[in-house]
């Protein structure tokens, strides 16, 4: 990314001059207002998919728009447009303002990060300018693969999908903050079938990074996801009840990301709805846990020069040898909590509006040997893979099915497991890890973020943990 080149790109697109982006945000804080911002976006799409050994679909999209925010205290205004001119711009922050009107004294003022943007994703050839044809031949040819691997593998789905985004924050003191940001994303589903029993495997990646990269690595998916639905063949019924638990390094951390992340964003801290409400500086997880979310690793599907509202991303840490030290924040958030801005302000597109965020949230490597805390059980649970889940914020209780996992018996791995649930507490369950692995790993780049109806790319992480007393729902007694 070149300096200004985003700023520049989407003020000619748009035809607007910075005076007249001046004019509009007079307009949004004529009134009472602490705050206003303009977000203009382009955001260029294409995906492909394959099934039954045939690409069947294939898009390419174009999306464009601007969202006026106006900041009154608690209250927030928001109006969007499709069409940007200067005269729906003036609507909008019309709009935006009325809503967010306040008939109070007492504004809360809020800060602005100092810094310059990352450069976390330089990328000479946007992906988004990838032909078809060679999506549908890299498509073809995972196909080929996958079916390669093992006879059994009767039917392979797969899909690409990706992006490229300029966006542009305006805010009322003359900052101008844009960035590029491209987003490549593969991945893999193969159904196994043997004697009547069907099972599916599936694998995938992606980031910040140009296509090429991702086609080196996409063969590597395609075998993995059959590798996962030929195992999962010969899965028992899972165990149920209390046990001892070892989640493997790399995705599992999307337990981590669901029962604790979401816990720690501002917004739900300062409404005191959180679990973790009010907990700073105290003890809410073992002291070998530290978590962080860092949203400055390049090329990382997480990562982000600067976030949706123009603040560059950083390093926080949230959970420090297990003492809470502090929450993910937005604009709105930690001015009305006093706290310091993370990079976290988030949005799904110029029709949302942001939100404190994750990015890339994993915790820190510890000192043992990951067949050390293997063989410290005796009987168990190993979890290597995980889909679906849910948690509620408030409680912190939540539900994860395995796609992957296997007994633990006399400290060695034992046979795959199917139907396994883990079922806990997200802050208990930071308290009964006992065992940190060295082995810290990032996931492959398949993670999406859900909140208030937004989606937005995630990045998670973990080491081999140990978990004492975790609840599994399974078939098997």
């Amino acid at each position: 990314m070149h300096d200004a080149a985003p700023e520049r790109f989407l003020l000619e697109r748009f035809a607007l001059a910075p005076t007249a982006l001046s004019t509009v945000l007079g307009t949004a804080v004529a009134t009472r207002a602490d705050h206003a911002d303009l977000f203009f976006e382009h955001r260029m799409a294409q995906t492909a998919s394959l099934e039954d050994g045939v690409v069947k679909k294939a898009t390419r999209s174009l999306r464009q728009g601007v969202g006026v925010r106006v900041l009154a205290g608690a209250r927030q205004g928001y109006a969007y447009s499709d069409e940007v001119s200067l005269d729906r711009l003036q609507v909008a922050a019309r709009t935006a303002r009325y809503i967010a009107e306040r008939r109070s004294d007492g504004a809360v003022a809020v800060s602005v990060a100092d810094g310059r943007p990352h450069d976390l994703y330089p990328v000479a050839t946007p992906p988004v300018e990838t032909p078809v044809a060679e999506l549908a031949a890299l498509l073809g040819r995972l196909d080929t693969v996958a079916r390669a691997y093992d006879p059994h593998v009767t039917s392979v789905l797969a899909s690409i999908g990706i992006e490229h985004r300029v966006i542009l924050v305006a805010t009322p003191d003359g900052r101008l903050v844009g960035d590029e940001r491209p987003l490549v994303h593969l991945s893999v589903t193969c159904i196994a079938e043997r004697g009547g029993v069907r099972q599916q495997g599936s694998h995938g990646g992606g980031g910040r990074f140009a296509f090429a990269e991702l086609a080196a690595r996409a063969e590597q998916f395609a075998r993995e996801a059959a590798r996962q639905a030929v195992t999962n063949l010969d899965a028992v019924p899972a165990p149920a009840g209390s046990m001892t638990v070892v989640l493997g390094p790399g995705w599992p951390g999307i337990l981590l990301h669901e029962a604790v992340g979401h816990g720690l964003e501002g917004d739900f801290n300062r409404k005191g709805t959180s679990t973790f409400s009010n907990r700073i500086g105290t003890r809410v997880a073992s002291e070998l846990c530290t978590v962080v979310d860092d949203g400055t690793i390049a090329a990382r599907r997480g990562s982000l020069n600067v976030d949706d509202e123009g603040t560059p991303t950083q390093r926080t840490v949230l959970i420090e040898d297990g003492i809470l030290r502090g929450y993910l924040q937005d604009k709105q958030n930690a001015a009305l909590m006093g706290m310091p801005l993370t990079g976290n302000g988030r949005r799904e597109s110029f029709a949302h509006l942001p939100m404190p965020r994750m990015t890339n949230t994993f915790m820190l490597a510890g000192q043992e040997a990951p067949e050390d805390i293997i063989r410290s059980v005796d009987r168990g649970l190993y979890a290597v893979s995980f889909g679906g889940g849910s948690v509620d914020i408030t409680s912190g209780k939540f539900v994860f099915s395995a796609s992957e996992a296997y007994e633990i018996e006399g400290g060695k791995i034992g046979r795959p497991v199917k139907g396994a649930t883990l079922i806990g507490n997200g802050p208990d369950v930071l308290t009964r890890i006992s065992r940190v692995g060295h082995d810290l790993q990032l996931d492959d780049g398949i993670g999406t973020c859900g909140k208030d109806g937004q989606s937005v790319p995630v990045g998670v992480g973990l080491p081999t943990i140990r978990i004492d007393g975790i609840t599994v729902g399974g078939t098997q007694a």
